[in-house]
């Protein structure tokens, strides 16, 4: 990996994540099943995930999709992310040029805040600090920031008999940051939803599903590219979504 840090792959043995950590050097992506990933969220202080899951129950409506969908609702928080300190900024646009979502892309996007109580949740703070371990180690020194801009998306993704749900509607896309978490939250009635690896030039690297809460892509942003493919009802008589939490570092 151009500019790995050297023993990256040690960033996190305690928990469990230095094969995540050796797979982002040599492939820019891992895949980390729930219950490696739960036990270092665990370490870092996971505590009430079925509090914290529950306010998906409670996004807002995107207001901003260019394709017309009214399938994704969404919020949106950031944070100033150091060795010691996690500090939620006051509320900001989120922004990406259209160099990176050409569909979405080009304009100041005010999404609904990210709640106070989630913000600071015991699961959101392990999310955080695992992600700040894993991802300051793969930085190499000399680029490593004194304090990182992270980026929390929480997306719900609805799907129904009339209407597929579209989890990444630009497409696949880089984020336009240096690295990505994508945290499955739950998928109820759902079909489909593959996450997709690309390289620069758009040949696919790797796929796979996140299908248990607390399943994980990481994903090296510089690169290479990532989408999801559209959901479906399994029962078309039921409602369907999937939730994720999309954590995102670049630097300040």
């Amino acid at each position: 990996m151009d500019g790995a840090a050297p023993g990256a792959t040690q960033a996190l043995p305690d928990s469990g994540l230095g094969e995540a950590a050796q797979a982002l050097e040599s492939e820019g992506y891992a895949f980390v099943r729930a219950p490696t990933f739960r036990t270092a969220l665990t370490a870092a202080g996971l505590r009430d995930w079925d509090g914290f899951a529950a306010s998906w129950d409670a996004l807002g409506q995107d207001q901003y999709m260019a394709d017309g969908g009214r399938y994704r609702s969404r919020r949106f928080a950031a944070f100033s992310v150091s060795a010691g300190t996690v500090e939620r900024k006051p509320h900001q646009p989120h922004y990406q040029s259209r160099d990176y979502n050409r569909l979405n892309g080009g304009i100041a996007r005010w999404f609904e805040p990210v709640t106070d109580a989630i913000a600071s949740h015991p699961a959101t703070t392990s999310i955080i600090r695992v992600c700040n371990t894993l991802f300051t180690g793969l930085t190499p020194a000399e680029r490593r920031p004194r304090s990182w801009h992270a980026e929390l998306h929480q997306f719900r993704i609805a799907a129904s008999a009339d209407a597929e749900g579209r989890p990444t509607p630009e497409g696949m896309h880089r984020d336009g940051v240096d690295w990505v978490l994508v945290l499955l939250v739950r998928r109820e009635n759902v079909d489909s939803g593959v996450t997709r690896i690309a390289d620069a030039m758009g040949a696919v690297l790797g796929d796979f599903t996140l299908a248990a809460p607390m399943d994980a892509a990481l994903v090296d942003d510089r690169r290479v590219q990532h989408g999801v493919t559209a959901i479906h009802p399994l029962d078309p008589s039921r409602p369907a979504w999937r939730d994720v939490l999309v954590l995102t570092f670049r630097y300040e």
